[in-house]
């Protein structure tokens, strides 16, 4: 038998931020800063059970991913944060066992409420394994200022137990917008660490060297580039204050940080004895060789839907974007689907429309999120009556959405 390996102090920060806030973009420029000689791992918590990021990323984890000495592992089907910690207690060991990394990013789902994650990583158990380090939250200033979101609770909740928040997409605010946003963000936690973007700022530019200002533009979004980019990989070796008082409430009251799943010894020290993978419904969607495949659930105050298609199936792109973007109240859509224009990678929030080439897929995948209806303002709303209307209001537009025409709708699209 093999000596069981011990892991200690490994750096970990969290990841977190709404659905469709940008946290990828910040989790990229995060990498980027990784020094060649270290090895880094990633846990990416996807909601839906389709496992598109999953699908990206094996396609790419024995060529650039392997070169840079970058682990990633996904958690689909749930959300690690309000289930039991035995997918996470597993996600986390085999990343650590497997790859030895040197430092650990954890992105939960946007639909996530972060203070479960981090009653979870504050129990005893975690604490020689892991050195938790400040947790980041991206928030989004186009979502902000519309009220749906400013008055989700869900929304709200990431700023309140966030260490850094990195505001980003705000190049629409003006001045009294900003410092009523930064007023905002005080008032749900007035200890956080206020970072600006400055991705945004900095988009590449075609500039002429006889043009002393266009260069000297060139040169200050550089600069400003440079510094946000240092700022925001200093962040990964600050201690989280968040964390370190909830370990501290954990150990005085080690009955209430276990969320109801009992403590096992030495979870951390070797990988758990289980055959099953993390993502379970994944590897039943694997087992299922009948394509194409389709599943959807309400998840909070959010519908859920995914398809799995055969790679042979191809979809007319124009129409497939028409269809997408016609679908009621949606707040993200991401995919790989092969289509008429070729193997597409598919990103959509309110906020952008990406699609990308990608190689060539085992299948194609696609998940959209709609919310259900307008969200209700719960500190304004306090009759029980009331909030049961606000139920039935929301329960009502789910029934709208006949996901067996949906089916057919997107098959006719099939070429």
């Amino acid at each position: 038998m093999k000596n069981p390996i011990i892991f200690q102090n490994i750096p970990c920060t969290l990841v977190t931020g709404f659905l469709g806030a940008g946290k990828t973009t910040v989790i990229n420029q995060l990498l980027a800063t990784k020094p060649d000689d270290e090895r880094w791992a990633l846990l990416i918590n996807e909601f839906g059970r389709i496992g598109i990021d999953g699908a990206l990323l094996a396609s790419s984890q024995d060529n650039e991913l392997e070169q840079k000495n970058i682990a990633i592992r996904e958690v689909s089907g749930g959300c690690i944060c309000c289930t039991s910690q035995l997918p996470l207690q597993i996600a986390i060991s085999r990343l650590l066992s497997d790859h030895h990394p040197q430092r650990l990013l954890i992105e939960p789902t946007g639909l996530a409420h972060p203070r479960e994650l981090i009653l979870q990583l504050s129990a005893p158990h975690w604490q020689t394994a892991l050195k938790m380090n400040a947790v980041i939250t991206v928030l989004s200033g186009e979502q902000w200022q519309q009220i749906k979101y400013r008055d989700h609770d869900g929304f709200q909740a990431h700023v309140r137990d966030a260490d850094v928040l990195i505001i980003n997409r705000y190049v629409q605010l003006n001045t009294s917008e900003k410092q009523a946003l930064v007023e905002w963000i005080t008032k749900l936690n007035s200890q956080v660490k206020i970072i600006w973007a400055a991705s945004e700022l900095t988009a590449p530019e075609t500039t002429d060297s006889s043009d002393v200002h266009s260069s000297d533009k060139f040169v200050a979004n550089k600069l400003v580039a440079d510094a946000y980019s240092k700022t925001l990989n200093e962040q990964l070796n600050q201690p989280s204050s968040i964390i370190s008082n909830q370990r501290k409430i954990s150990i005085a009251h080690p009955q209430k940080s276990m969320i109801g799943v009992q403590s096992q010894a030495n979870s951390l020290a070797t990988v758990p004895s289980l055959s099953a993978s993390t993502d379970e419904t994944e590897a039943q969607v694997n087992a299922d060789s009948d394509l194409p495949y389709r599943y959807h659930e309400e998840q909070q105050d959010f519908q859920l839907a995914g398809w799995r298609l055969p790679a042979h199936y191809i979809l007319n792109a124009n129409d497939l974007q028409n269809w997408l973007l016609a679908l009621p109240n949606w707040q993200r859509i991401k995919g790989v689907v092969h289509t008429s224009d070729g193997w597409m990678q598919i990103n959509f929030n309110p906020g952008s429309l990406t699609t990308k080439t990608i190689d060539p897929q085992t299948d194609s995948r696609l998940e959209v999120i709609l919310q259900l209806g307008n969200t209700v303002d719960t500190n304004a709303v306090d009759k029980a009556t009331e909030k049961s209307e606000a139920e039935n209001d929301a329960k009502a537009s789910s029934v709208l959405i006949d996901w067996e025409e949906c089916d057919l709708e997107l098959m006719a699209l099939v070429i």
